[in-house]
């Protein structure tokens, strides 16, 4: 799945849409992309002598992955009429920093889902190495 249609499914826009691209979707999982690069603007002040991307945002990725996938559970809802919020984080490891040149593996799986709501397991990958890993859970509602 290509940036376009991500930004069909997703409201977030630059500097806070943090999915570059889908690479694989299945029925409970996503595997999806984000490019670190030094152009981002939270590397202004955080920090400009030792560029790091904060934690919290490596999670936003992981809940924006999750929501592209929790697309595919809206039970009656047309896409297009749907919203997805972040509802809580539950267990979040912060592993090894996230710097410029990095590219992310976001990796996202269904757990559970009862009715409207979603729970979500989600790792951040660089180089196939764990760096980040959080729960998360999700609701689906209508516009």
């Amino acid at each position: 799945m290509d940036i376009k249609k991500i930004m069909e499914l997703l409201p977030h826009r630059y500097p806070f849409l943090l999915v570059d691209k889908v690479l694989k979707k299945d029925e409970n999982s996503i595997t999806a992309q984000k490019n670190v690069t030094i152009n981002e603007p939270f590397f202004m002040g955080h920090f400009p002598s030792e560029p790091i991307m904060p934690g919290v945002l490596q999670i936003e990725a992981l809940a924006q992955a999750g929501g592209i996938l929790c697309y595919d559970y809206l039970d009656g809802i047309d896409a297009s009429n749907a919203e997805i919020f972040f509802m809580s984080i539950d267990n979040a490891k912060f592993r090894k920093p996230v710097v410029p040149g990095d590219v992310l593996t976001l990796k996202v799986e269904l757990t559970k889902k009862k009715g409207n709501i979603f729970r979500l397991r989600g790792l951040v990958l660089v180089d196939g190495i764990i760096v980040t890993e959080a729960e998360f859970m999700a609701m689906v509602r209508k516009k």
